[in-house]
């Protein structure tokens, strides 16, 4: 990691900011219930207005054509049947929405409300532009911290501002505005009341998080809860295991939880892979099966759902690989005319399904720096670069490969001047940092539910360009903002 260690800023202002973070909830909760402050930038990245204007536009219809593919249970079934072959998680999870929905010839509706909050990652890439690296659609969190991380490097340029003018990128640019946290509550909220207007209830709608066991990224969730309390909502938070005897079936198929009554909204922070539905105790036969059924309960009810078994499978890695291949003609199966399909196919990345030909073409002809290899997992390590892919492709075996895919690795503008990043209330410089934006939106029943045409806001992760792995909770990344040049 290319970075320097003296004291540059003064301890004082790396102290107040960090004393900042924690206080309003920008932390990660420790093993002994202590808080730790997320790692930050002292001061923002920069992009072109023009970059992120596009990156504004497109990221709701990627939202819609997504929203609409998730909904088209034929496509999702036949096109995603290899890969169900190839991964045993995805197995479970095809067969689940299988049981949702039925097949081809016997098709239902499922009773759940597909409420899409989504959040789609970006890299600004040198040569070819801003193109996504995936699609989150399920446990896609951190649009508290995105706001939060705006609002403490406001705080910077008025509290300290010679510190801020000194590591900003570019002291002409203008900070992009970032209601992320604001956003996604409105159309999580917006959908709360919908499901409670069908009933014809009075009062505030219920909102359940359904999160891990020891959570550790609870402050994230808590601030999305206040600010829905703020706007009119009760909130409760349980994990997959007290749901699977706690949740029962009301009048109109309303979904009813224990001691709490009605749900309006579930809102899944826990689900992306097995270890969130295992239930050693229980000693099942086959293994995740009773939690992964009360998932399914869920979906059997009249209530806002993020996320479907239908969007969890329409935001993975094999569905982004099939929509970058796919002539953008195609996409208006899914409601897209030629010009938003263009759009869309602007900011796709080149993506190859892992086959002989493919795995001959990459270890005789491709330049294999310039490529990374994916599976289906959700969140950080699960990338295998360069050299390094050789090996493991030759590990594989062939019922395996459909789980896997090949995409063009994206090098992203390094920050062209260096910046401090703030870690333990520890200073570095970091002289080669690159960043990644995360913009997220927020769909209900096909429908964008922000103040913004279902934009909510974003997200910067950035990270020492040496680094692979880039997570602010999983790796070397830091929470970063953004301003915009006109340059």
């Amino acid at each position: 990691m290319n970075s320097k260690t003296q004291n540059i800023i003064p301890q004082q202002v790396i102290e107040d900011a960090s004393e900042w973070a924690i206080m309003h909830g920008v932390a990660f909760r420790q093993a002994d219930n202590t808080a730790k402050h997320c790692p930050f930038s002292i001061a923002p990245m920069t992009m072109e207005r023009e970059v992120y204007e596009h990156l504004r536009n497109v990221t709701p219809i990627i939202t819609k054509l997504i929203n609409n593919v998730s909904e088209d249970h034929d496509f999702l079934q036949h096109s995603l049947r290899d890969v169900a072959k190839a991964d045993p998680f995805f197995e479970r999870l095809l067969s689940l929405h299988h049981q949702a929905h039925g097949d081809s010839a016997n098709r239902h509706a499922a009773a759940r409300k597909p409420l899409l909050l989504m959040r789609t990652d970006f890299m600004d890439d040198r040569q070819h532009g801003a193109k996504v690296i995936e699609f989150n659609g399920i446990a896609a969190g951190m649009a508290p911290f995105g706001q939060r991380a705006s609002e403490f490097h406001a705080y910077m340029q008025t509290q300290w501002p010679d510190t801020y003018q000194n590591w900003v990128a570019d002291p002409q640019s203008t900070p992009a505005i970032n209601h992320g946290l604001t956003q996604l509550a409105y159309g999580i909220a917006q959908a709360g009341q919908k499901v409670k207007a069908a009933f014809a209830e009075q009062g505030k709608p219920t909102f359940l998080m359904v999160v891990q066991e020891n959570e550790d990224n609870v402050y994230d969730q808590h601030l999305l809860e206040v600010e829905l309390q703020k706007q009119g909502l009760r909130t409760v938070r349980r994990t997959f295991k007290q749901l699977s005897s706690q949740l029962s079936t009301g009048a109109d198929k309303r979904l009813i939880l224990e001691n709490v009554g009605a749900i309006d909204v579930v809102y899944l922070r826990a689900g992306y892979q097995y270890s969130d539905y295992c239930a050693p105790k229980l000693n099942e036969p086959v293994c995740c099966h009773t939690l992964s059924q009360t998932r399914l309960f869920i979906e059997q009810h009249h209530v806002a759902v993020n996320a479907t078994f239908s969007q969890q499978l329409a935001t993975s890695k094999t569905m982004q690989m099939l929509l970058t291949t796919m002539p953008a003609k195609e996409y208006a199966r899914w409601g897209l005319s030629l010009h938003e399909a263009n759009l869309v196919k602007s900011v796709l990345a080149d993506m190859k399904p892992v086959n002989p030909s493919s795995i001959d073409w990459f270890n005789n002809q491709a330049d294999k720096q310039t490529w990374v290899l994916k599976n289906q997992g959700e969140g950080g390590g699960h990338c295998v670069f360069g050299e390094d892919i050789s090996q493991k492709l030759s590990q594989l075996r062939p019922q395996e490969y459909d789980a896997w895919a090949l995409m063009m690795r994206l090098f992203p503008h390094e920050r062209e001047k260096p910046t401090i990043g703030v870690r333990d209330t520890e200073q570095s410089q970091i002289d080669d940092l690159v960043s990644e934006i995360g913009l997220f939106t927020a769909f209900y029943d096909g429908e964008p539910v922000t103040e913004f045409d279902g934009y909510a806001g974003y997200l910067i992760r950035s990270k020492p360009a040496s680094e692979n792995e880039g997570g602010i909770h999983s790796g070397q990344g830091i929470l970063d903002s953004l301003t915009l040049t006109n340059s």
